[in-house]
């Protein structure tokens, strides 16, 4: 099958979507059904992940060197440090009709265009205004990111592999803010944020190799495409009439309902699936996790232990432990691993509460320290193994593509909006009491937990559309 041709300018000729070069081709049809373009096209993918996490992990390590250059109050670089909120509440807004309307990499251009003229803008600032406009610009990236990468992975991956795939999401963020941490003490602000082009070069790259989602292309009603794109994921030898059916026959039963708004998410028909994933992002977000990763250091402090270790330690423990997720997933299970999270985060809390609370009431001093650090780990492990990337890769398999969109901005403003409220409030509520604090996000974890046995299904194993189909029904 000869794919040679670009086909986002619209024009038919021959097998048009998606472009890849003759030695690609060639590469593709060497792999003899093996999913080799399946994994090419997620690292594709994700190096929109890994610059989520440089955008994120930019401004704790600058700090210092940006207030001494820029000559910046701490209202200042406060305003510039939260502003990425709020630009990724815009992205995460507009993430679902933009890739509803340009497909899936039209909307990952977009999101690498922001993030691009986001770092210039940094790189080039002298004063406060133009720095928090390029944050903004990069926040605006992220927002895009955290919604498309997801989804697009998830809907190219085989269901055997989906899990992993797009847990992949996550890890590409955890380990991209860990590097950032690492080489921002070594590199001048100015550097880091040029380093912030690179995975976007890649991604940009990469886009005119790799095939547009095939249930993107099949929505949009391009036959011909929605099945080259398919047979180059699975492989040229790859019998792929039964999963083309399948995609095929949903999308037009889809076809058939209203066309969706807003309002549509609240029809009997998706208040199921809407509920999961809006549900499961207030669990993640509420239970703490954005407080506590932001104030990492100076909880560490508070507890009389050394920021740098433990800060350090942290960001190790939260890669392995999410790498440790993406390769038990399809095997576990996306329940059990939640299920397993949602205790240990319990468990963090709790730790972390008695910690706080033997130094109000000046008991135990010596102990504090291994307590609180103990509590921060666990909940960090517990976060990094289920509730940090599942929520993303069941908010990626359970929206029908005809409210995709929309459902999925709605989740991932949720989320964004959750992350401003917890890094925002998570100051008062120590000033209010530590060991407070603690519980509360214990008894919002526990909540969780029962949230995830009653409402969640298990999504492994299964085709988008068999468990679509299941939960919508």
């Amino acid at each position: 099958m000869a794919i040679k041709e670009d086909v986002e300018d619209g024009v038919q000729k021959g097998i048009r979507e998606p472009l890849v070069g003759e030695q690609d081709q060639q590469l593709v049809h060497a792999s003899k059904g093996h999913p080799w373009m399946v994994y090419f096209t997620t690292f594709v993918a994700v190096c929109g992940s890994y610059e989520f996490g440089t955008c994120a992990g930019y401004s704790s390590p600058t700090q210092d060197a940006i207030r001494k250059d820029l000559s910046l109050s701490l209202a200042e670089y406060s305003l510039f440090g939260s502003i990425l909120t709020f630009g990724a509440m815009i992205g995460a807004i507009t993430s679902g009709p933009i890739a509803d309307y340009i497909g899936r990499k039209g909307a990952m251009r977009v999101s690498s265009a922001s993030c691009v003229a986001g770092w210039l803008v940094i790189y080039f600032s002298e004063g406060p205004v133009p720095l928090d406009i390029g944050r903004l610009a990069t926040g605006y990236g992220m927002g895009v990111f955290s919604y498309v990468v997801p989804v697009f992975v998830a809907e190219i991956a085989p269901k055997e592999l989906r899990g992993t795939l797009t847990t992949l999401n996550q890890f590409m963020i955890v380990a991209a803010v860990s590097v950032s941490f690492i080489i921002g003490n070594v590199l001048s602000w100015r550097a880091l944020a040029l380093i912030g082009l690179i995975p976007t070069a890649v991604l940009l790259l990469g886009l005119f190799l790799i095939p547009e989602s095939p249930r993107w292309l099949a929505k949009r009603g391009r036959q011909k495409d929605f099945e080259a794109a398919l047979q180059i994921l699975r492989g040229k030898d790859a019998d792929i009439s039964e999963e083309a059916e399948e995609i095929q026959d949903y999308i037009t039963t889809l076809e058939r309902l209203p066309k969706s708004g807003l309002l549509e998410l609240f029809h009997r028909r998706y208040l199921r699936s809407v509920t999961i994933g809006i549900g499961l992002m207030v669990c993640q977000q509420f239970g703490g996790i954005n407080g506590i990763c932001f104030y990492t250091s100076s909880i560490f402090e508070l507890a009389g232990f050394s920021p740098t270790i433990g800060t350090i330690t942290y960001a190790c423990l939260q890669i392995v432990v999410t790498g440790v997720g993406a390769a038990l997933i399809d095997k576990a299970g996306r329940k059990p691993l939640l299920l397993i999270s949602g205790s240990g985060l319990v468990a963090g809390c709790v730790f972390a509460a008695v910690a706080f609370y033997l130094k109000v009431h000046e008991v135990g001093a010596a102990a504090v320290p291994a307590l609180a650090v103990t509590g921060i780990l666990v909940y960090i492990g517990a976060f990094s193994i289920g509730m940090g990337a599942i929520p993303w890769v069941v908010m990626s398999e359970i929206f029908p593509v005809n409210i995709k969109a929309i459902a999925g901005s709605v989740a991932t403003l949720t989320n964004w909006f959750g992350a401003w409220l917890c890094s925002y409030t998570f100051n008062f509520l120590m000033s209010w009491s530590s060991y407070g604090t603690f519980i509360l996000y214990a008894a919002i974890n526990a909540l969780a937990i029962l949230f995830i046995i009653v409402a969640v299904p298990e999504t492994k194993g299964k085709s988008l559309e068999q468990l679509q189909a299941a939960i919508n029904a």
